[in-house]
């Protein structure tokens, strides 16, 4: 009676163990990141960076405006997820209803001229399937539109006397500009022109796992930009 006794209770110990072991695993497979960087960059820095051709859209020339780079999960150590499901590739009559706006506000500028579904769909598949817990494909993309519009970075850098004019500008005057006209603090990443001059590419903006509200940043990359810095015209 002794020994069924205790094999009983070292049986449901077990069962027990395993049974925490399983949601450990579950919880940790669930949190799928922490926050989003949503960045944009600025065209101008793009097609006139050291070493570096862009070819416009089929479309043709996009506006002279930040475009949507993407919309990244991120976790608070710095890491991120990526590729997470490569069952679940781009479908463009998932985005066909919102396909003028991606043109005109996430525009390729890579070489070969494209129509944007290449740079679409490796930004789905590489970040977007690792939010897809959360925002399914039109909700992602749908996501990235919204917080280009809510962000506005160029009216907001016009409205603090930030030109793209092929000017230099203190680094902190742009940040300034752009937390006063979004509320947070972005983190600015540079390119060398032909020159060698730091100036202005891309800007990163942290999102909660929503997608929807902006935050402020859990952790930054590191900085490369100079302290003052060209705006180039587009």
């Amino acid at each position: 009676m002794k020994n069924s006794s205790y094999y009983s209770t070292f049986l449901k110990l077990l069962v027990l163990q395993s049974l925490v072991v399983v949601i450990l695993c579950k919880s940790k497979q669930h949190k799928d990141f922490d926050f989003f960087y949503f960045v944009q960059q600025w065209p101008g820095a793009y097609c006139n960076a050291k070493g570096h051709h862009c070819c416009y859209p089929k479309s043709g020339k996009p506006e002279a405006d930040f475009g949507i780079h993407g919309l990244w999960p991120n976790y608070e150590d710095g890491s991120y997820p990526s590729n997470c499901d490569r069952t679940n590739f781009f479908d463009e009559s998932e985005v066909e209803d919102l396909e003028s706006r991606l043109i005109t506000e996430w525009p390729s500028l890579s070489c070969p001229s494209s129509d944007g579904m290449r740079f679409w769909s490796h930004e789905w598949n590489k970040h977007g399937t690792c939010a897809e817990s959360i925002l399914d494909q039109r909700s992602y993309f749908m996501a990235a539109l919204n917080l280009k519009n809510q962000t506005n970075l160029l009216q907001a850098l016009k409205d603090g006397g930030i030109e793209p004019n092929d000017e230099f500008y203190n680094l902190e005057d742009i940040k300034q500009a752009i937390q006063a006209g979004t509320g947070f603090e972005p983190w600015i990443e540079c390119n060398r022109d032909a020159d060698r001059n730091s100036q202005l590419f891309q800007v990163y903006m942290c999102v909660d796992t929503t997608g929807n509200s902006l935050i402020e940043c859990p952790v930054r990359p590191r900085g490369n930009c100079a302290s003052r810095i060209l705006f180039p015209s587009f």
